[in-house]
């Protein structure tokens, strides 16, 4: 490890994600962990963070002081949840770090305190951090494009492990909002997030979802455009939650000498 190494603060550090963050920076050239904040009242907290993700002990014990946390630190990487990150994200621009968060089911407000703290913060957002769903965004908005909203309904589908709380997943949003780009209309106004019951014939120009949450499912999302007499259908499986660690770490370090703002997975895969 040289002084050169990204200090990154991981935060949610007992959780899945923070679990597979605290491991791919362990793994990583260029990273270290430099705190690990977890829930007030956790069983984890006062715990070695390199034990809790089974890379052996780093001497990095799981606080729940963010504010110490963040002094000195370079990044904060953040898969927590919309509260949580509105709060870590004024405190990252107090501290001017990279705040890389890939939390999901975030709501228009939460969305204008996270462009705020841009101000001050170098924030990188994305609903997924991966490599291969971003240039799936891409596609998909190429596609939709390509095939005319009259003759090609999209629908999107996915599915998750049974433990996810918020539905459609961040990643089925993204696709959805690449797809509306693609055909320039609003999604918010164009998306059918339900069907039941006597629905009626479907809506020319809609972008409809489908949701399924079930098993141990790490996320796997298919565009389908259904024209008449045939499907295109774009997909990704995500088989391991390290693909979005990886791509959050990737975000981190790409963010390190970049001027305050917002951005996106996009921006640092070089797609947007």
């Amino acid at each position: 490890m040289s002084n050169s190494d990204m200090k990154l603060v991981v935060v949610g550090a007992a959780g899945r994600m923070g679990q597979a963050l605290i491991r791919v920076i362990h793994e990583t050239e260029g990273v270290k962990l430099h705190a690990a904040v977890g829930r007030e009242g956790s069983a984890f907290v006062g715990k070695d963070a390199g034990e809790l993700a089974g890379v052996g002990p780093l001497g990095v014990p799981v606080t729940t002081d963010p504010l110490q946390a963040f002094l000195d630190a370079e990044g904060v990487l953040d898969f927590t949840t919309p509260a949580t990150s509105v709060a870590f994200a004024g405190l990252a621009a107090q501290a001017r770090i990279v705040h890389v968060i890939g939390t999901t089911g975030c709501s228009a407000a939460d969305e204008e305190k996270f462009q705020a703290a841009a101000r001050h913060a170098r924030v990188v957002k994305s609903g997924n951090m991966s490599l291969g769903v971003n240039l799936l965004g891409v596609l998909t908005a190429q596609a939709a494009k390509a095939l005319p909203a009259s003759a090609w309904d999209i629908e999107i589908v996915e599915m998750h492990h049974k433990h996810k709380v918020d539905a459609p997943s961040g990643t089925a949003l993204l696709l959805g909002e690449a797809a509306a780009k693609g055909r320039g209309v609003d999604l918010a106004s164009q998306s059918v997030r339900v069907r039941d019951g006597h629905t009626g014939p479907r809506p020319a120009g809609t972008i409809g979802f489908a949701t399924l949450r079930g098993g141990s499912v790490v996320g796997d999302h298919s565009v389908i455009l259904a024209g008449e007499g045939e499907l295109v259908t774009l997909s990704h499986s995500a088989r391991d939650r390290s693909i979005f660690a990886r791509g959050a770490v990737t975000a981190a370090l790409w963010a390190r000498d970049k001027k305050p703002g917002f951005y996106s997975m996009l921006d640092v895969l070089g797609l947007s």
